[in-house]
């Protein structure tokens, strides 16, 4: 099941080391969609913000070669760092705990930066994106995002049937058009793609085959909204 010829990439890894420390999705298959349309050197500073136990980190560094700050709230970041240096990229990969709300770096620091299944969570009132992460990204330098969302924008609210679930991040859910709006209301940014892991929306496809993967295609919530739950891929160049 993980081993799909699309993600070449992805493919050099174990897939159990890559289900052991996924929080949900498989990362790598999202990361490395998302990098195909992202330039990486080795000389660049990423920041990987809510990296979660920091294997798409570790892939950018291996893959890439750029020093990479792997920054997540909730994970300790000295057992990041076991997982880095097993992996032999403790030279360019810096675990951090750190919040969204305060990040301790200064800004234009980072040549690039990617989040993957992160943003979602905090970063959806307008403002918080100009405020708190574009500021610390290089004007000129790109930002790749992927988060999970719905086919359908419920502008209105969850429909009725969804709505017991919404504890769940259904309620934090939202269209890839909806996040390219979101994007360019906040000025500092130009967007250069954003969609649902076009063509044929394989957004939908991997996020079916990550619930399957994870064994949680079964949950109440993921098979009421089995047709209308699907990933979006951002990249968007900082002004």
């Amino acid at each position: 099941m993980m081993s799909d010829k699309r993600f070449p990439l992805s493919l050099k890894y174990d897939p159990d080391w890559i289900l052991a420390n996924s929080m949900g999705s498989h990362v790598l298959w999202l990361q490395e969609a998302l990098m195909r349309h992202m330039s990486f050197r080795p000389e660049m500073r990423v920041l990987d913000l809510g990296c979660g136990k920091g294997i798409g980190s570790v892939f950018l560094a291996r893959e890439f070669g750029p020093q990479v700050w792997a920054a997540d709230l909730w994970i300790d970041p000295t057992e990041n760092l076991k997982l880095i240096n097993e992996m032999g990229c403790g030279d360019r990969v810096f675990p951090i705990r750190a919040d969204a709300t305060s990040l301790p770096f200064a800004d234009d620091f980072f040549d690039s930066m990617i989040s993957i299944n992160s943003l979602f969570f905090y970063a959806t009132e307008e403002g918080f994106l100009n405020e708190h992460i574009f500021r610390h990204v290089k004007p000129g330098g790109e930002i790749g995002i992927v988060v999970p969302g719905f086919l359908h924008e419920y502008s209105n609210g969850l429909p009725e049937e969804y709505l017991p679930y919404a504890g769940f991040g259904l309620d934090k859910y939202h269209t890839a058009d909806w996040w390219r709006e979101h994007l360019m209301k906040c000025g500092m940014v130009d967007v250069l793609l954003c969609d649902s892991f076009e063509p044929d929306n394989d957004g939908n496809a991997l996020f079916r085959k990550s619930l399957e993967i994870v064994n949680a295609h079964e949950e109440p919530y993921h098979i009421l909204a089995w047709d209308d739950l699907t990933f979006t891929r951002i990249v968007a160049r900082r002004k």
